[in-house]
């Protein structure tokens, strides 16, 4: 999971960017933007991210792969279902 969520940046269908760091960090920017939070994995596909003061959300991730290439990272929401997906830059 390190490996998919470090490999590169990843690019959203509104243009928003999120960057990870193996150390637990990420920045999502949203139309110029950036917001810093925090990342850990939490079990075998999923992952919670904390975004201070309070927000916290749990994902389960899954590779984006195309003609047998990794081109992404699809994310899905614990809570709501609502999924995303980021493409590398």
């Amino acid at each position: 999971m390190i490996a998919a969520l470090t490999a590169a940046q990843l690019v959203f269908s509104d243009g928003a960017t999120q960057s990870f760091t193996a150390e637990g960090r990420t920045t999502y920017v949203d139309r110029g933007t950036p917001s810093a939070g925090e990342w850990s994995v939490t079990g075998d596909g999923t992952f919670a991210s904390f975004w201070p003061p309070t927000y916290r959300a749990t994902y389960t991730i899954r590779w984006i792969v195309e003609e047998g290439v990794p081109v992404g990272v699809s994310f899905t929401d614990a809570r709501s279902g609502v999924r995303y997906d980021g493409r590398y830059r």
